[in-house]
């Protein structure tokens, strides 16, 4: 990655503008062209080092509720176990841990009521019954950049 790479993932963690044209904003910002800028975003997603360009919301601001799943899951049970998650467009991430819990996603959906009957309904299709609904006691919120 060189210098404009880097200002580019700097840029656009927190202060994506959100206009009709956002990559062009970009380029004028860092003295670059549109083109150029959508060009490098492509390659550093090719890469891997973009995962997603996005909004996050606040689940509750918009009257919705989430949740911290966790299961117990056996190995030969994980494709199946977490491509059925996937499938849940509440999910917003899903990932293995080295753990006896091994797979942990986190879900929002407009009630509780929701997200349990998605829960008994991965459970049923995966034969994967220890599985944990953790919802938040407490919200703790923090704003997170990494400088690159």
């Amino acid at each position: 990655m060189d210098r404009l790479d880097r200002e580019i993932i700097n840029e656009i963690q927190s202060d994506f503008p959100i206009t009709s044209r956002p990559f062009l904003d970009l380029a004028n910002k860092l003295g670059s062209t549109e083109d150029v800028i959508l060009s490098r975003i492509r390659i550093l997603k090719e890469r891997g080092i973009i995962r997603r360009i996005g909004g996050n919301f606040q689940s509750r601001k918009l009257n919705f509720t989430s949740t911290l799943c966790a299961a117990k899951v056996p190995e030969e049970k994980l494709d199946t176990f977490v491509e059925t998650v996937n499938r849940y467009s509440g999910v917003t991430h899903n990932y293995l841990r080295d753990h006896e819990y091994n797979v942990w996603f986190t879900f929002i959906a407009p009630d509780m009521e929701s997200i349990d009957l998605a829960l008994r309904e991965i459970s049923e299709a995966t034969g994967v019954a220890d599985i944990l609904n953790l919802p938040a006691m407490r919200m703790f919120k923090i704003k997170v950049d990494f400088e690159v």
